[in-house]
């Protein structure tokens, strides 16, 4: 986009840097398990853990050269998925084996097997340009991002290369990615796989950029950040969104107006995702006694189903406990995408809104019917039908049930379509850390989470969002990595080695969340679940850089890491020479 090499020309301070992020781990709790049953007919039944039965049908089918007609998948609940589980490992193995067995069959990965054989997020190094004038405009922004992909290509350095920038208006950028092929597990995607590691680089970098120019770096931002209308390098057109609002939180909290004590440092960082929304299905059967069914594809890692409920209730016009979510095997429903890419709420809670729409039109010809008017004179309120001209005529949702077999059978609404309109979610967090300058050890000791939900359909499963992705991003920047031994195999493939946080290593995490409605959807949703991730990484890192008085550019900034670096940094300084003055 525009002239690069001119734009650098145009500034007064550049920064450029390389950051390294290591191989990390979703660490789910519940490891891979599956349970397959083969007929002697050739047809498979699978019950798994899944982030998308639909997904496991086209991938089992295709592996078993057979059609996806003899395959069906039934999800468990699920203890955790993160994006590492929207593939297949066992599943067509346990179905080939009972197709040839004629009996059931069940496998399960020990932890060891999950760290060592199933896909983690991608190692990588970006480097990162970024030039501005001294009033703070950004002249010029070039990044390069390298992302190991494992033994078969296909990292996730493309959605890399479409965030780095993402958040900023600069007439000169330019974005270049490589997938790199290495003898390690095949990565899978990780909660907005590719983002965080960008945002990292670039977020450092603009950190350093304001200490530089002496410029307060959320003012540095403000000035800087994508507004309606503008357009992202990789073409999507940013539609309203708070992330203006998000920073000015930021910079009113009591979190970043408060003071840091002794070996302490504070870093902020904005995150962005940009959602998705692809293909979903639902069916809404209203029941005789006047309660709803929903029966949709997505499995629900994150609150979806209460979500769908509150969606179908507010369309109806009925009380939320009058409402049963159910996620269906893969012969309930139509097709449905994985529940991933922060698309559940805003494209499967749009279907399943349109499906109780479709109950609300039904409702109204029903007692249109009852009546004997045109369904154009009755209205739907408060889950009662009204006919507009005469206001003692009043039939309730539950009225109306118990006359479904008088007036046409039985009331299903549905909806399956491909969601467009997907707007992306801005997050900006703020990090405080303490160091201890004997040992290295980092304490993260106030965190502030603060979001565009959109409209947060339920409150506290937004915050948990919010939350678990800055505790995932907490680990990635200071203690997960993948240990190889000379002999190339993992040397930490358990939790005990594997150092992910627990309650005791972090504070509570602060939330704010922002609501700046998405028109694309009849309730405002944005997906919220990636986005809290991206930020995190960087808020942290230059915390923990702010409060050793270093710059270091490796994650995990473990207390070896830092160690070191503080104490090159000490005999660096009794090196130098004295300067001396008249």
């Amino acid at each position: 986009l525009g002239d690069v090499d001119a734009g650098f020309a145009d500034a007064d301070e550049i920064i450029e840097r390389t950051y390294y992020s290591p191989t990390a781990h979703q660490g789910y709790i519940e490891p891979h398990a599956c349970v397959a049953e083969a007929d002697r007919g050739g047809k498979v039944d699978i019950w798994c853990c899944t982030q998308g039965q639909f997904v496991v049908r086209s991938m089992t089918a295709a592996l078993l050269g057979t059609d996806v007609a003899n395959v069906k998948v039934t999800p468990s609940e699920i203890g955790g998925g993160f994006g590492g589980k929207t593939t297949v490992y066992l599943e067509p193995l346990a179905a080939a084996l009972s197709l040839k067995a004629q009996r059931p069959v069940k496998m399960m990965m020990r932890r060891e097997d999950v760290f060592r054989a199933t896909g983690p997020s991608s190692a990588s190094l970006v480097r990162v340009k970024v030039g501005a004038r001294r009033d703070g405009t950004i002249t010029a922004m070039d990044a390069t991002l390298e992302y190991e992909a494992g033994a078969f290509k296909g990292s996730p350095v493309m959605l890399g290369c479409w965030t780095a920038f993402a958040p900023y208006r600069c007439k000169n950028q330019r974005v270049e990615g490589f997938d790199i092929l290495v003898n390690k597990p095949k990565v899978a995607a990780y909660r907005a796989p590719g983002a965080p590691q960008a945002a990292l680089a670039v977020e450092c970098v603009l950190n350093e950029l304001s200490d530089q120019l002496g410029i307060d770096p959320i003012e540095l931002r403000l000035k800087n950040i994508v507004e309606t209308g503008d357009k992202a390098l990789y073409g999507a057109t940013f539609e309203a969104n708070g992330l203006r609002e998000c920073l000015e939180r930021a910079r009113d909290h009591d979190h970043y107006q408060s003071a840091l004590g002794e070996n302490e440092g504070r870093g902020v960082a904005v995150g962005y995702w940009f959602n998705v929304g692809l293909s979903s299905s639902a069916v809404v059967h209203l029941t005789e006694s006047g309660r709803v069914i929903v029966q949709e594809g997505n499995p629900d890692i994150g609150g979806s189903r209460a979500s769908m409920a509150l969606m179908t209730a507010e369309t109806l016009g009925i009380p939320y406990e009058h409402v049963t979510v159910q996620v269906t095997d893969t012969e309930g429903v139509g097709y449905n995408d994985v529940t991933g890419g922060s698309r559940t709420t805003f494209a499967t809670g749009l279907v399943v809104t349109e499906a109780a729409r479709d109950v609300v039109k039904q409702l109204c010809e029903r007692a249109a019917m009852i009546w004997k008017v045109d369904a154009e004179q009755v209205e739907w309120a408060q889950g009662q039908a009204r006919n507009k001209e005469d206001s003692s005529q009043v039939l309730t949702i539950a009225e109306l049930a118990k006359q479904t077999e008088k007036t046409g059978g039985p009331i299903t609404g549905r909806c399956s379509k491909s969601v467009e309109g997907a707007a992306g979610s801005f997050s900006v967090n703020l990090a405080d850390v303490r160091v201890d300058r004997g040992t290295g050890r980092v304490d993260v000791t106030r965190f502030t989470a603060i979001q565009d939900a959109g409209t947060a359909i339920h409150p506290a499963f937004v915050e948990g969002q919010m939350q678990g992705g800055a505790v995932q991003g907490i680990g990635w920047a200071l203690n997960e990595t993948y240990y190889y031994d000379d002999k190339g195999a993992m040397a930490n493939p358990g939790f005990l080695d594997y150092r992910m946080p627990v309650a005791l290593d972090v504070p509570m995490i602060d939330t704010v969340i922002v609501e700046v409605p998405n028109p694309a959807h009849p309730y405002g949703v944005r997906g919220v679940g990636e986005t809290p991730i991206c930020g995190a990484l960087p808020a942290v890192a230059w915390a923990v850089n702010n409060a050793a008085g270093v710059l270091v550019t490796e994650l995990p900034m473990s207390p070896p890491t830092v160690l070191a670096a503080m104490l090159n940094s000490e005999r660096d300084s009794l090196e130098a020479p004295i300067k001396r003055t008249a």
